[in-house]
């Protein structure tokens, strides 16, 4: 009989505590996997208590995930290369922008036959143009990677309300094991093998939420907030064919990596609810993310800042009108008001 597999979550925010109640369950249940499930917590003070501590004791962790318990086969390990020792399977979940600090931290210190799966939303912009964050991750630890995306707010996965998500992997084998991990009653997986696709959608679906969050803070209605979703898939979809290196399908845009996500996200999430309150306050977003957050971070401006380089050094800012228009409204003081103005020419109107 093979030897179990253990599953280390790096990262331990609001939505790595919502798979951490996932992973739990089910890698206490099914005997292909360690029921011991580690998770990496940035370690913090909360009321004079270690956060560690109290999610080992408590079972919740009541920064990020308040009202919700772990099960108790989760443990918190506040020492990132003690946490990922000996994982055969690693889950990245955590903001984009600190993906290439802890891969440095572990570089060397996993087992290099390990399965990588990352739940991050969110590209980097490297010297040769867009880089995804399974392609950082790839690169500097030289694991295997799939991605997993989808309609997944977290506090309502954590609630236990039924929704599906997208796992995007090349190797067949990996998919399943994954899938066995992720999948519940409430939580259903559909495996497709566009992972840069899959991964593609969970970043710039980001970008056009803060475009939705301008529409509710500017008071513009239903009507124009569907419009923005619209040119926002087609702009996703037209940047996918340009930069997906493999072949890019219709489909995996109707799976819920794309279409249902982007939906919930202009409806719901962080970058929509931030974005109305730049359009009503006018206060800068670095102040409203510290005001509104809760100590999380914000995806949708920063990709949207990584985008228009990669953009920009490729002539085709003019193609993408509805990202550049949030890149310079959030970085370059464009008028909120000028939103809309800006997607009345839209191409994909023409």
């Amino acid at each position: 009989m093979a030897t179990p597999k253990k599953v280390c979550i790096v990262g331990s925010g609001n939505w790595g505590s919502a798979i951490a109640k996932i992973v739990g369950l089910n890698a206490g249940q099914n005997s292909k996997f360690d029921s011991t499930v580690n998770m990496w917590v940035f370690e913090e003070v909360v009321d004079g208590r270690k956060l560690t501590d109290i999610i080992n004791t408590e079972h919740e962790n009541v920064k990020y995930l308040p009202g919700h318990k772990l099960p108790q086969n989760v443990v918190a390990v506040a020492d990132l290369v003690e946490a990922v020792r000996g994982a055969d399977i690693l889950l990245f979940v955590i903001p984009h922008q600190f993906i290439s600090r802890v891969c440095d931290t572990i570089q060397g210190k996993i087992k290099q036959d390990a399965l990588g799966m990352s739940l991050i939303k969110g590209v980097d912009e490297g010297p040769d143009g867009l880089k995804l964050i399974s392609d950082v991750i790839r690169d500097k630890l030289g694991i295997s990677m799939s991605v997993l995306m989808g309609a997944n707010i977290a506090n309502e996965v954590a609630d236990e309300k039924f929704c599906e998500t997208t796992i995007g992997c090349k190797e067949k084998t990996h998919g399943a094991i994954l899938k066995e991990l992720m999948q519940t009653d409430h939580f259903r997986v559909t495996v497709v093998e566009e992972a840069d696709v899959v991964e593609i959608c969970g970043a710039l679906k980001n970008i056009v939420a803060v475009g939705a969050g301008f529409c509710d803070g500017l008071g513009f209605g239903d009507n124009t907030k569907a419009a923005v979703i619209r040119l926002g898939l087609m702009e996703m979809i037209a940047f996918a064919r340009l930069f997906c290196s493999g072949s890019v399908s219709a489909a995996t845009f109707l799976e819920s990596c794309g279409v249902a996500d982007l939906i919930t996200t202009c409806y719901g999430g962080r970058n929509r609810r931030v974005a109305e309150a730049f359009a009503k306050t006018g206060k800068a977003l670095e102040e409203l993310e510290k005001e509104m957050l809760n100590g999380q971070k914000l995806q949708g401006p920063a990709t949207a800042a990584e985008v228009h380089v990669i953009l920009k050094n490729r002539n085709l800012l003019d193609r993408f009108p509805l990202f550049n228009a949030v890149y310079e409204i959030c970085f370059e003081g464009h008028p909120v008001s000028d939103f809309i103005t800006s997607l009345q020419n839209h191409p994909a109107h023409l």
